[in-house]
């Protein structure tokens, strides 16, 4: 069987969708799937690109508006490989005009993974040109599907009250497991002093981090009257969409948080030249960076983002909307307690015991409870609410498990 995953980047410029196509592509690989995985070239293609091993991985320059990714190379690749299914995991975009087009004419079945960009307050972001895609192009690709994969029973729901009635596969992302003997090892800031609270992903107005950063003054300020709350440092790394940062820095200044940002300091000007940027600053403080708040660490992959999660005591996503987080998933894998809404579409770790819900729809500070009672447990509490939710991965969210089922839907759309 030869399988082609396609989206808009094939880099971790894609975020967690990287590592879902990444993941879910040398899992069918290592069960005999001949796979393939088509994108558009983009400023982080070069340095990730080892990261697909075996697996051919292919990206095109892009001509005209980048919105769009029309690329002349895409439709080509696509008709030389002659793929007997392809899976796309990305909307309103070219891959999918030219994947639609390819596979009526060559009558071969397409599945599509939205990664909750259906989800309602995605489509409400830029809702007009999202209504105007659908109309011309989008809407067309989306009905012609063969079959539709929703992360989540809240996703298929989204799937339907958008209008499409095709069949729908519930599958949820999965990780790699990391080795757990060296879960609480001390991957630190250089004599680091106070416990790490976590986000890691997109720096996005839908993260929901200005809320969480004025929780954290609260906290920080002891207006809850929190004994332990000083040992306590919000650690925000990821990448900035929009200029969101500096607006969340701005309101860190606000609201008296003091504030270190790897950014704009230890990792930057020329002392840092020759000096690996994998590992600087981890193993790099300063009594600044000690006794800050909050933490801007800027963007981290591979192994510094699993040295990141490996020297942290916690992690939180107050995101609005979500489809299947994998950095929660992640989290979990590193037998991390986790701090989240009910929009990040996991309840089993709600009631599994492995994370504290916040809620946006809720008014003042009563929505960060959770986030007081997390700082306000003990160690050990932490570490064993942190290992409910590596049981919770190890059970339903690995990648082997997931590639199974998916080796199973794509036979029965070829039979």
């Amino acid at each position: 069987m030869k399988a082609a995953q396609l989206a808009f980047s094939l880099s971790s410029r894609a975020g967690g969708i990287f590592e879902i196509q990444l993941g879910q592509s040398q899992a069918l690989a290592n069960l005999g799937v001949d796979m393939l995985a088509l994108g558009l070239e983009d400023d982080l293609w070069s340095q990730d690109k080892g990261r697909w091993g075996s697996i051919p991985a292919h990206v095109f320059p892009v001509q005209g508006p980048s919105f769009f990714g029309y690329s002349r190379g895409f439709a080509n690749a696509l008709a030389d490989f002659a793929p007997d299914l392809c899976h796309l995991h990305t909307l309103w975009m070219y891959p999918g005009v030219a994947m639609e087009r390819w596979c009526r004419r060559n009558k071969r079945p397409y599945m599509v993974t939205p990664n909750g960009m259906l989800e309602p307050w995605a489509l409400a972001n830029s809702g007009w040109k999202k209504r105007l895609a659908g109309f011309f192009y989008e809407n067309s690709m989306l009905q012609g599907a063969a079959c539709l994969q929703a992360n989540t029973l809240k996703e298929a729901d989204d799937f339907r009250a958008y209008g499409l009635k095709k069949r729908i596969e519930v599958i949820p992302n999965g990780v790699d497991l990391p080795d757990q003997s060296f879960q609480f090892s001390d991957f630190s800031f250089q004599s680091r002093v106070k416990n790490r609270l976590l986000f890691l992903g997109r720096i996005h107005p839908k993260k929901g981090l200005a809320g969480a950063l004025r929780s954290w003054a609260d906290i920080q300020n002891s207006k809850f009257k929190i004994q332990n709350a000083k040992q306590w440092q919000f650690v925000i790394a990821g990448w900035d969409q929009g200029g969101h940062e500096g607006e969340l820095k701005a309101l860190c200044g606000e609201l008296g948080l003091k504030v270190f940002s790897f950014q704009s300091s230890v990792f930057s000007g020329q002392e840092a030249d020759n000096l690996n940027p994998n590992s600087y600053k981890l193993k790099t403080s300063s009594p600044e960076a000690e006794a800050a708040d909050v933490v801007f660490y800027g963007p981290a992959f591979g192994q510094e983002k699993e040295d990141l999660f490996r020297g942290s005591e916690a992690f939180i996503l107050p995101s609005v909307s979500e489809g299947l987080p994998m950095s929660v998933l992640e989290a979990w894998s590193y037998s991390l307690p986790v701090v989240m809404t009910p929009e990040c579409n996991l309840p089993e770790g709600f009631a599994s015991g492995a994370a504290l819900e916040i809620r946006n729809s809720e008014m003042g500070n009563a929505k960060w409870d959770a986030l007081r009672e997390l700082i306000e447990m003990t160690e050990a509490d932490r570490r064993v609410m942190g290992m409910r939710g590596r049981r919770l991965v190890e059970e339903r969210f690995t990648w082997p498990k997931v590639a199974k089922s998916l080796k199973e839907i794509y036979e029965s759309l070829l039979r």
